[in-house]
């Protein structure tokens, strides 16, 4: 392909049609330095504009692309292959910018996850509150940056449920180690309880084990896994 040959052309239809290169610009909604760089082949109109170049001068696209003129009126058929081919280029960019944002909210999702758990204690439920603020920022970009991958909708909502299973496990095993080995309160507990029978603790109950916390807030705070409530650990300090 010629582009100083397609550049001249373009330049000699402009003449023909007694334009300047601004009144032409304006006509197809670009700069006159646009259709400057056309004309001296430097840069080339997309195949968007290609169709409304060929219109209006009454030409087909493949005499634009071979730079001479071959019939009088555009054909039909190739008008609407490049239209197509159009909307093809621009529904791919579309698809490509969905990824794209659903790959940085997936990013910006596990950051504020990663965070929440590294900045605020066990204790503090904004811990457990940003982490699922994260999560559903990391489900909806999951979502959007799978479509190309899942293009069936009902196969992106499954992953998304999947994901969030995943995830609801990892924070269930992440806090069953932190109270069996780092005697941490959970920090995501369905309930936290307190009896009469033991002023000194508190009992905190996750959907799949129970951690009780001794001395809340003194120097012999301890937490242990309890398999019956308000059990109350034979090792404790």
């Amino acid at each position: 392909m010629d582009q100083i040959k397609i550049g001249s052309f373009l330049k000699q239809l402009r003449k023909e049609r007694e334009l300047t290169q601004e009144a032409l610009a304006e006509q197809l909604r670009v700069s006159s330095r646009t259709i400057s760089r056309w004309e001296t082949g430097s840069n080339l109109p997309d195949i968007g504009l290609l169709v409304e170049i060929a219109e209006f001068y009454q030409i087909s696209i493949p005499e634009i692309i071979n730079g001479e003129r071959k019939s009088e009126i555009m054909n039909q058929e190739t008008k609407e292959t490049a239209v197509k081919m159009a909307e093809y280029s621009q529904n791919e960019a579309k698809s490509n910018r969905r990824q794209i944002i659903g790959l940085l909210l997936s990013a910006f999702g596990i950051f504020i996850i990663i965070s929440a758990l590294a900045v605020f204690p066990s204790e503090s439920s904004w811990g457990s509150i940003y982490s699922f603020l994260g999560s559903i920022i990391l489900l909806v970009g999951i979502f959007l940056a799978s479509k190309q991958v899942l293009p069936k909708l009902w196969h992106r909502f499954a992953c998304v449920a999947v994901c969030a299973v995943l995830l609801f496990g990892v924070f269930t095993l992440t806090d069953y180690i932190a109270v069996k080995y780092s005697h941490q309160v959970p920090r995501f507990c369905t309930r936290v309880t307190y009896s009469s029978d033991h002023p000194d603790a508190l009992l905190y109950e996750t959907p799949f084990f129970n951690a009780l916390q001794l001395n809340p807030g003194t120097e012999n705070e301890w937490v242990e896994l309890v398999e019956n409530e308000w059990a109350v650990p034979v090792n404790k300090p």
